[in-house]
């Protein structure tokens, strides 16, 4: 162990956290949990809105603010802002003495294993479970003088571009789906090729998900994965951030969808809506997915890479007021294209060795966090 000293994190505030961004443009940021990638603390996605849309439960925030989400902490979503905005109130604002600790330092320790253990171990609340904050407060934070404070979260910050590349590189090989998909098949909306169109309805058979009302026991923390809409991203679907127990899944009668089964968002913040994604592992869904079920005609993969491809089509037929949706009625009606099976075959046959690279990259980026966890480890022990 170092021997830094510590100190509670209520003691390395500056100022008071909360503040009024100014609007560029009649918008401001708008950031949600769901918008921040677990473990990484990147961005999925920035979300800009009009003053008048922002919930009740928002606060504003500087720029390099470190927000802390003390609901479920075990999904570690911690962020450093780089500019300003208005948050959920999920999120703890942290402005830090600069004299103290660097924010970018503090959210690679409230990111760390050491500081991951203490969150999941102290919550409050069985359905919705949140940090409790008295404690949070106090919690004892090594802190090395500010140069050494620079020295490690730069070291930290080479260490997940590393990461980062490995995800850009992912990014590359989805591109290239998309392009064999154009070669092969035309655009589907033009349908250069001519090919027959038909409403998916015809061809599938479609379901939803169901959430359920939070309010009873024993729902999260069980073995049957549950799929969000944010794990809707245009990929296969291995695994899921949450899982709930039997007890959770026949409360809410829910359905346990098959592999190959093709997930929609139908409604969500930001780019959310219109996304898909294959499973790949039996799983259930919220109410906020639609559910696809292929025919014999259709092989799932086609299908997917299809309805993937022709996502701002899909999203265009959103309805409704402050917040577009689709519905399973709009999702039916949604044409698509109907090759032979000899052509779709040929087609999964070509992605059959760019699932196998992609494969390969997450293999390595698996190990990449790995290594990082280690990295994390020694810096946070002075052992760098």
């Amino acid at each position: 162990m170092s021997g830094w000293p510590r100190r509670a994190i209520r003691t390395l505030i500056a100022t008071a956290a909360k503040v009024k961004p100014q609007p560029s443009e009649g918008e401001v940021w708008n950031l949600n949990l769901d918008q921040i990638e677990s473990h990484t603390g990147r961005i999925i996605e920035k979300v800009n809105v009009s003053l008048e849309k922002l919930g009740p439960s928002t606060f504003g925030f500087a720029a390099k603010t470190v927000l802390y989400s003390k609901l479920r902490p075990y999904l570690n979503k911690v962020v450093v802002t780089n500019e300003a905005g208005f948050a959920t109130t999920e999120l703890v604002p942290i402005r830090c003495n600069s004299d103290e600790v660097l924010p970018e330092y503090l959210a690679y320790f409230l990111r760390s294993q050491e500081f991951l253990s203490f969150a999941t171990a102290t919550v409050a609340g069985a359905k919705m479970p949140r940090m409790v904050m008295s404690d949070f407060w106090e919690f004892q934070v090594p802190l090395p003088p500010l140069p050494e404070q620079r020295r490690i979260a730069a070291i930290l910050d080479q260490a997940d571009a590393l990461r980062a590349k490995r995800r850009e590189a992912l990014a590359q090989l989805d591109s290239l789906t998309q392009s064999i998909f154009i070669e092969m098949f035309g655009d589907t909306t033009s349908n250069p090729k001519k090919l027959p169109k038909l409403p998916i309805a015809s061809v599938a058979k479609i379901s939803t998900g169901s959430t359920p009302s939070r309010t009873g026991d024993d729902y999260y923390g069980g073995a049957i994965p549950w799929v969000k809409t944010t794990e809707v991203t245009g990929e296969n679907i291995w695994s899921t951030e949450e899982k709930i127990t039997e007890a959770g899944f026949k409360a809410i009668r829910g359905k346990l969808h098959p592999v190959d089964s093709i997930i929609v968002a139908m409604y969500g913040q930001g780019q959310t809506r219109g996304r898909s994604a294959l499973l790949k592992v039996p799983a259930t869904c919220n109410q906020a997915c639609g559910v696809i079920y292929p025919a014999p005609d259709f092989l799932p993969a086609f299908m997917f890479h299809q309805i993937r491809l022709a996502y701002e089509e899909l999203r265009a037929l959103g309805r409704g007021g402050n917040q577009e949706n689709l519905n399973l009625q709009l999702l039916g009606s949604f044409e698509i294209l109907l090759p032979s099976l000899n052509l779709q075959n040929a087609f999964a046959i070509r992605i059959q060795s760019i699932e196998a690279l992609k494969a390969t990259h997450r293999a390595a980026l698996q190990e990449l966090d790995r290594l990082f966890a280690s990295l994390q480890h020694r810096a946070f022990r002075g052992e760098l």
